[in-house]
């Protein structure tokens, strides 16, 4: 069984599901999946995960007539909706047209790439921005309202477009799944679309030709049913909710930040591999520029917001790693600058360093705390420390003590010169002599899965030798978030794409009998 903390899923690992599946998968792989006439109950299409890839691709492929399937984990629908902020980018939209902004998938396109530093999946990008204008002017026929000021050029510490063509509803994830739900209850009226609650898909059920013939399914006692389908569609999300895959796709790395939905333990990725498929894009993970956490044993639940984006508040502290280094200029408004350099540092994560003198005169560093809930932070969280002197300070934060004496000294030295060695102008006070001093330590998170697996320009999963596995699809969180913003913080290019690549699935892509 899964080794579960607190709610979090920490197994098994990728090794353990594979070395357990290959027997498994080759008994379900009889002669009869590949000789049976397909029956009266079999479907077009079996989708695995109705979240945000999910629903579209099964709603679409039901108003097609298709006779579909969606098997889901969870007891409810909607996936990580509850938690999206679903901001979304789409060029040529309607809404944009109305407001007189000049857009096109060329130019979408040619931002992501910039943004992402050529580093996305192109083919992939290019289906995403051909068709995710459609996707957004259908939401909005369907009564999707974005925030009165949008689309906008950004709005979430992400590099800005070059273009307004980023938007979002008023409450997030749910006004996207407000909008789904209609469209799920039509379908499942129509008789075309039937769901499975609380199934976990565990295996594909394979022919002889390496073609998949459908899906096993779990109920919640471990009983199994096979559900054969022309077409099979994963949309099961990523691996945020199991730490061992995690760390083995993505080089070791955890998800440091407890954020990921509880079904989200990775399971289309490995049926997906089982199959035939690769996973790919680990290589890409990309971490924010940093959060308060709760506690130091990873996944911990969010503390708190520390506001330290240049473009918003100037800082007046230094920013140290482990080693007491300073490592950035910390003015800089590059975003995707920030977020590699902390990339580059030992477990991700920085402190930000100031005295009372700082603390005094600076514009607060916590705009969403009181005061006296700051100090009652410096009193008794983890992630804030407060000493008589730097090197107590060094000390109770766990950074090296030398490190950050020669960084303080140093700042010391350039701000009275003007001439700081990492290009920083904005340096109104040095860290000075005098106490007490404060660090307070940030962690780069992520709020997804770059590893995915492979999939082709029409959505299908591939081998490595370059084939596409017959019958299997993948859509959202499944493909690795680095197939559309590669190794940065792209806007809008998660939620859109899941909901346009699942469309396309159930619109276009298969084929029904």
């Amino acid at each position: 069984m899964p080794l579960v903390t607190n709610g979090f899923n920490f197994g098994p690992s990728r090794r353990d599901i594979l070395i357990g599946g290959a027997a498994v998968t080759a008994m379900t792989a009889l002669p009869s999946a590949g000789r049976r006439a397909w029956a009266a109950d079999d479907y077009d299409l079996i989708v695995v995960g109705a979240g945000t890839a999910g629903l579209p691709a099964a709603i679409f492929a039901a108003q097609r007539g298709a006779k579909v399937l969606a098997i889901e984990k969870s007891h409810r629908l909607g996936g990580t909706l509850d938690r999206s902020g679903a901001r979304m980018t789409a060029a040529g939209t309607k809404l944009q047209k109305s407001k007189g902004i000049t857009d096109t998938p060329d130019m979408h396109y040619a931002d992501v790439m910039r943004v992402c530093n050529n580093t996305a999946v192109p083919h992939l990008v290019r289906v995403a921005v051909d068709n995710a204008g459609w996707t957004m002017d259908w939401l909005m026929d369907k009564g999707f309202a974005v925030l009165p000021d949008h689309p906008a050029v950004t709005g979430s510490g992400h590099t800005p477009d070059s273009t307004p063509r980023y938007q979002w509803g008023k409450e997030a994830g749910v006004s996207v799944l407000k909008i789904l739900e209609p469209e799920v209850n039509a379908a499942l009226k129509s008789g075309n679309l039937k769901i499975l609650f609380n199934t976990d898909a565990v295996e594909l059920i394979m022919g002889k030709d390496g073609a998949v013939a459908g899906v096993v399914g779990a109920d919640p006692e471990g009983k199994r049913t096979d559900y054969r389908a022309r077409n099979v569609a994963l949309a099961t999300g990523g691996c945020l909710n199991n730490v061992k895959l995690h760390m083995e796709l993505h080089n070791g790395v955890p998800p440091y930040q407890r954020i990921g939905y509880p079904t989200n333990t990775g399971g289309g990725l490995l049926l997906g591999e089982q199959a035939g498929g690769y996973i790919h894009g680990g290589d890409k993970y990309n971490c924010g520029f940093g959060q308060i956490l709760t506690d130091f044993n990873f996944p911990s639940p969010a503390w708190g917001f520390a506001d330290v984006a240049a473009e918003r508040r100037v800082p007046w502290e230094i920013f140290v790693n482990v080693r007491g280094e300073r490592f950035i200029n910390e003015e800089s408004t590059d975003i995707d600058g920030r977020e590699k350099a902390l990339g580059r540092q030992p477990g991700h994560r920085h402190w930000v360093i100031f005295n009372q003198a700082i603390r005094d005169k600076s514009p607060t560093l916590f705009p969403r705390m009181t005061p006296e809930a700051v100090e009652d932070a410096f009193n008794r969280q983890h992630y804030f420390t407060k000493a008589a002197s730097l090197s107590e300070l060094a000390t109770k934060a766990g950074i090296d003590g030398a490190g950050l004496a020669k960084s303080a000294a140093d700042y010391n030295k350039a701000q009275a010169s003007g001439n700081d060695t990492l290009g920083r102008k904005h340096m109104p006070m040095p860290i000075g002599d005098t106490g007490p001093f404060y660090a307070v330590r940030l962690q780069g998170t992520t709020l997804l899965t770059y590893a995915g697996l492979a999939v082709d320009k029409d959505l299908r999963v591939m081998t490595k030798a370059g084939t596409s596995v017959p019958n299997l699809y993948a859509a959202g969180e499944v493909i690795g978030s680095a197939s559309t913003v590669g190794n940065a913080l792209v806007n809008g290019m998660a939620v859109m794409p899941a909901m346009t690549f699942g469309r396309l699935i159930g619109q276009k892509l298969i084929k029904v009998a």
